[in-house]
């Protein structure tokens, strides 16, 4: 046990890395995600349910980001626990799980209104989304209160589990709230390319609006996957050292739990890349409500339901 509590040689290597990653993070998803909400809350006129996940998306991100600065100085000058550290630990996380489940609502939606396109009127209104997000927001801030108080009991410094004593706690937020999200997340994707695949083509137009929706859902999937994946198999495996109690390993998991949080985090800032290249790639869509060509459509209110829905309306599934 001694070697499992000795201080950790690899600190001042994760504060490096952390600002090497964060500075370019922070220089982009700053300024893209306040554009992102202007859009999305001053431009568009029409409230949908997309409208709602987008603007509570951008809010994750964005606390995301707010905290970003005071996880590197608190690494770096091994900070110990305080009421600051206690606010930004709630803040810290409760956004990540948010971004997670917020992608998933909005791979279901976007499967609901596919799979049954009657039924969607009914379940379906900005109204619902929002309580659903207020609903998700409460548990996640209620979670990670209790979860940070708990760990400002065990520990010294802020950020930084020291003590051996597996955190059973997390193991059923970790499933929860990534691996059922992400089955979710690329059976919904999946479904909806086949959709698209199937898509009775009508000129050479739609053929290549078709062929960009289903590029940047394939994208948004891979992101889905390849900054969070890394990050929860990494906490699944932390998890799994300290059950066993292999403190020779137990240094380099928790560096490999914070190389795999940095990609993570990075995720804020490729969220907004994706709202632009949606905009600048779909907004010739229709409006989904009309399901056919209207002039009248503003590109604003093609953006608020993220345009490639509108490939749906003569998918042979409805």
């Amino acid at each position: 046990m001694e070697n499992c509590t000795k201080e950790d040689d690899t600190w001042n290597s994760i504060a490096l890395l952390q600002l090497i990653v964060y500075i370019p993070v922070l220089s982009l998803g700053i300024p893209l995600n306040a554009v992102a909400f202007w859009i999305f809350c001053c431009k568009l006129k029409r409230w949908t349910e997309t409208r709602v996940y987008m603007i509570n998306l951008i809010v994750a991100d964005s606390f995301l980001l707010f905290a970003l600065p005071f996880l590197m100085y608190f690494t770096r000058y091994k900070h110990p626990i305080d009421n600051l550290c206690f606010t930004i630990e709630i803040i810290y996380f409760t956004n990540m799980p948010m971004s997670v489940l917020i992608i998933t609502l909005i791979a279901i939606d976007r499967y609901i209104a596919i799979k049954f396109p009657l039924k969607a009127k009914i379940l379906q209104s900005p109204l619902r989304s929002a309580s659903i997000c207020v609903v998700l927001w409460m548990i996640l801030m209620i979670f990670s209160y209790f979860h940070s108080k708990f760990h400002y009991k065990k520990e010294k410094f802020c950020f930084w589990k020291q003590s051996t004593e597996p955190s059973y706690t997390l193991l059923a937020p970790i499933i929860l709230g990534y691996f059922i999200p992400l089955v979710i997340v690329t059976f919904c994707s999946v479904q909806v390319i086949r959709c698209l695949k199937k898509k009775m083509v009508t000129s050479p137009h739609e053929t290549k609006l078709t062929q960009k929706a289903i590029c940047i859902i394939s994208v948004n999937l891979c992101v889905f996957t390849l900054c969070f994946l890394p990050f929860y198999i990494a906490l699944l495996l932390f998890f799994a050292v300290d059950v066993a109690g292999a403190c020779s390993l137990l240094s380099e998991v928790r560096a490999c739990v914070q190389i795999c949080a940095c990609l993570a985090n990075s995720n804020c800032c490729l969220d907004a890349l994706c709202y632009y290249f949606a905009a600048k790639e779909l907004q010739e869509f229709p409006s989904l409500s009309d399901f056919t060509q209207d002039a009248a459509v503003s590109p604003g209110d093609r953006f608020a339901v993220l345009q490639w829905d509108q490939l749906f309306s003569r998918c042979p599934d409805w």
